[in-house]
Order: C-alpha cells, then structure tokens, then sequence
C-alpha cells in the first residue's frame, strides 16, 4: 500500500470513529405543552379528548404520576426549566410584561440575563447542535433574553408570550428575523362586533402556528440526523385563544353539547368551544406522532430519547374553555397559577426504545429543574450548578435513584404564594402580600391528594420544619414585585 494511502484510510477511520463517538450520545427531544392539565391525555384518564400517539408513547415508555412544574405560569416555568433552579432561587420568578399585544408594540418578557447557564449551553458545549421552536417568553432578539445568545443555535417561533394568544399570527421570528405568516391582523381580544353575520371568522386565518412550528421542528431533524441534537419544542397549545384549523375540530362537533362562545370572557370568540378545545390537543398530538414517524424513518428511534410534559396546570375557565367539562386536572384542586396540585402536578411521558421500560408507571416525585442534571447525564457531561437530580437511573430502569428530601416552590403571583412537597406532607401558603402571617395548610397526599382535609393543626412539627425550608430556599428576588417572603421595603417605598 501507498504511503498516501495508507495515511487516507488512518484517518478516514479516525474520522469515522469520532462520528460514532459522537452519535453514539443520545438525541434529546423535550416536548413542552402550554396550559395542558394533568388530566387531559387518554393515558392519564382523559375520557373525550383523544391523543393516540401521546398514549402510545406511555405504553412504549415511563410514565410519571408525581412530575411538577417548578411554578404554575408560563415564562417563569420555562427560566426554571431551562436554568435548573427552583422559584427561590430562579432569575424571574413570574410573568413580568414589556410592551403590548400588537406588532408595533411586540417587547417580550423580563429577559434572562448575560452569563445565564440554560440547557441549551450545557448541551452545546457538550457537542450538540440545539433547537429552540415555539414559545420562548424569556426576552427579544433584541436584549440579552435572545434564544441565540442563551445556548440555542436556532430558534424558531413565538419570542413575545403575548403574541401567542393568536394562533394565526402574522408573523413569527426566526433567528431574530421577522418570518411573514399568511395571515392578517388578528387582535384575538377583541370582541366580536355584533354587525358581522358571522362573528367568528374573524379569528381565524390561513397559517396555523402550530403546523410551521412543527414543520421547522421536521426539518430540524432531518438536518442534524448526522449528528446528537437537542430539541427544545415548547407547543403553544392549548393555552388559549381557542382557534384551530378546521379539519382540527370538525371530529369533536356535535360531540359535547357546544354553544358559541362569544368573547365575554376575554380572548377569541369561538362557534364551537369545547370542539375546538379538544381539537387543538388531538392536532398537537398528531404533530408528535409525526415526529416519531420521522424518527424511524431516520433510523434515529433507537437513539432519540424522546420527552413530554406541560408547564403549568390547565387553564382557569376564561376564553371559552371549560376545564370541568374534561375533567382537565383529574379531580386535583387548583388549576394554573395555583401551587395546589392541578396549578403544578404535570403529566410527564418518557420514551427511549431499548433503554427505558416499555409500559412502566413511575410514582417516583419529581420536577422539571430536574432536566438539567438529567440531560447532563444523558449526554454524559458534568451539569453546571442546580437545584435538580438526575432522573436517568429511573429512565433506564436501574437502581441508585436519588431523591428529594423535599421540593420546594415559591409565586409571588395571585397574592403571593409557596407549597413544599414533603414525602407525602404538601404544604401551602396563599395570599402571603397581604396576610404576611398566612397560616400554613397541610395534606396528606397519600390519602388526599384533592387536599381538601388540611392537617396542619395537628402537625406542629412538621409546620417548624416547612419554616425552616423556606428560611433555607428563599433567596431575596431582584425586583420589588416578586419579593414578598422578607420584603424590605413596603410597597409604595
């Protein structure tokens, strides 16, 4: 053999062995729901909404039965998952708004900050090339929130949460480009005018959201096939305005008793509510059955590891949405902005052929700031500091699963609230801006998991050691409006 040669085939097999090095580490897929309750996929209970290929996932992986969100509304639920911190420790900590719902006013949320460490970063550094597409809600292109600058390589979707009440935007962004959607302006709080013949059109346009969110979220794939990737894809359903496309609800009408739901409680007028409700979950989960069709095209099915869950509970009844029809939350009390269990307990949906148990049921307690440690061990990397566990022995089935002495959560919204999740103890504290000595309730969630009995007079141990967790968590905010455990000013100071 000629020197050449032999020097070409050296270093094409070095070549190929650093490929299949670097593909034998897992692709990373975290699905992110909006609004959806613990019970409203087929395989958690839900009874009239159907979600095949979400129940199919859960027969061919883990599911968890006591998974939370870190806090129960959106953008801070995102910054937690994505920093691995807990609402006492995390940068923002609630739904802080700049701007307005219009395009010319569009200007995000509180922006994560320089020097933030995401998910994205981690996974970077460790090789992977990352995707964030869909709703971000943690600052514009513009400021230091940009998804590009905050580990993710490509971001496709929704920058301001506000513009993702309208389904058919006009735009999304892309790269902090402006994409150009075929839709015209909708401003989905406005009520209908009672002069149009039909009210209802109005809501609805040609360019469904979710359908170029999915196709980027394809084409994404596709082009990293080669190489571990990592897929961020928060949805945008069910969170309201309810508008889908209509082949998304004709399969629900004339099902559930619907009537026209006219704007009275805010958001987009709709002929048939319930309908179109359960539509868009069915529609989202078709999306995800696309996904792992690809996959198996792909021959990547074997190593994706495929994740679903949802970042806070269903949505109050507004907007046409009638939760206590579906059971949304599976009789747990509270819904979003709660700490009580249907505000945070999340449907959490693990897949991984060859790796997890197929048909598990876990009950192992766990939360979404754990995904950092997680992912971190997925990709066999060093995780930055947190305040999760690695979930990877119970994905894979195999023992040494550490566990959480407790879960601590802290909302300064809906008049402040925290909750501590304690072996089977949860505790709560409501309206802490006005009452600043509220009283804590306590639950047995072994025995009532709808914490309707509060057992906190009988437990006077365990509420000192709940004080003593907060004293211990709690980490002074950097804004006055999200700080109301130890304020040091009053408001108005």
């Amino acid at each position: 053999m000629k020197p050449l040669a032999a020097i070409f085939l050296i270093c094409t097999s070095l070549f190929s062995g650093l490929c299949a090095s670097a593909q034998s580490r897992p692709n990373i897929i975290y699905i992110y729901a909006d609004d959806l309750g613990y019970g409203e996929l087929g395989s958690y209970g839900q009874k009239k909404i159907r979600t095949p290929y979400l129940d199919q996932m859960a027969r061919e992986g883990i599911r968890f039965t006591q998974h939370y969100t870190s806090t129960p509304v959106c953008a801070p639920a995102r910054c937690m998952l994505l920093t691995g911190r807990h609402g006492g420790h995390s940068y923002i900590r609630g739904n802080y708004e700049f701007g307005g719902f219009s395009d010319a006013t569009e200007g995000g949320q509180m922006p994560l900050p320089e020097g933030t460490v995401t998910i994205g970063h981690m996974l970077k550094n460790a090789g992977y090339t990352t995707a964030a597409i869909g709703k971000w809600g943690l600052g514009m292109s513009t400021n230091t929130g940009n998804p590009n600058a905050q580990g993710f390589d490509y971001f496709y979707g929704y920058l301001d949460q506000k513009q993702a009440h309208n389904h058919f935007p006009t735009h999304l962004w892309e790269n902090g480009k402006w994409d150009t959607l075929g839709n015209a302006g909708i401003f989905v709080h406005r009520k209908p005018d009672p002069k149009d013949a039909n009210p209802f059109d109005y809501y609805i346009g040609k360019d469904y959201s979710i359908d170029r969110l999915s196709a980027k979220a394809l084409d994404f794939i596709q082009k990293n096939k080669d190489r571990p990737f990592f897929l961020y894809l928060p949805f945008t359903i069910p969170h309201l305005s309810l508008q889908a496309p209509e082949e998304a609800v004709k399969p629900y009408i004339n099902k559930f008793g619907d009537k026209p739901y006219l704007g009275e409680k805010g958001y987009a007028a709709s002929r048939y509510p319930r309908a179109t409700y359960a539509g868009m979950i069915t529609y989202m989960d078709r999306q995800i059955g696309k996904i792992f069709a690809l996959l198996k095209e792909l021959g990547l099915d074997e190593n994706t590891i495929v994740m679903f869950s949802s970042d806070n509970g269903a949505t109050f009844d507004v907007g046409g949405a009638d939760t206590e029809f579906f059971n949304s939350v599976a009789g747990l009390r509270g819904k979003k902005q709660d700490l009580y269990e249907g505000g945070i307990r999340e449907p959490f949906i693990v897949r991984w052929p060859g790796k997890t148990p197929a048909g598990k049921v876990s009950d192992l307690v766990s939360v979404q700031f754990d995904m950092m440690s997680t992912f971190a061990d997925i990709a066999g990397v060093k995780a930055p500091d947190n305040d999760g566990l690695s979930l990877l022995p119970t994905l894979t089935g195999k023992s040494g699963q550490k566990e959480h002495p407790y879960i601590y959560f802290e909302f300064p919204e809906k008049g402040g609230q925290i909750a501590i999740r304690y072996a089977n103890w949860k505790g709560v504290k409501s309206n802490m801006k006005t009452d600043t000595a509220a009283k804590w309730e306590l639950y047995d969630l072994a025995t009532d998991p709808s914490e309707k009995k509060d057992l906190s007079p009988s437990h006077p141990d365990i509420i000192q050691y709940l004080d003593g967790i907060v004293k211990k968590e709690h980490r002074q905010s950097h804004i006055h409006e999200w700080e109301f455990i130890a304020p040091k000013f009053k408001a108005g100071d």
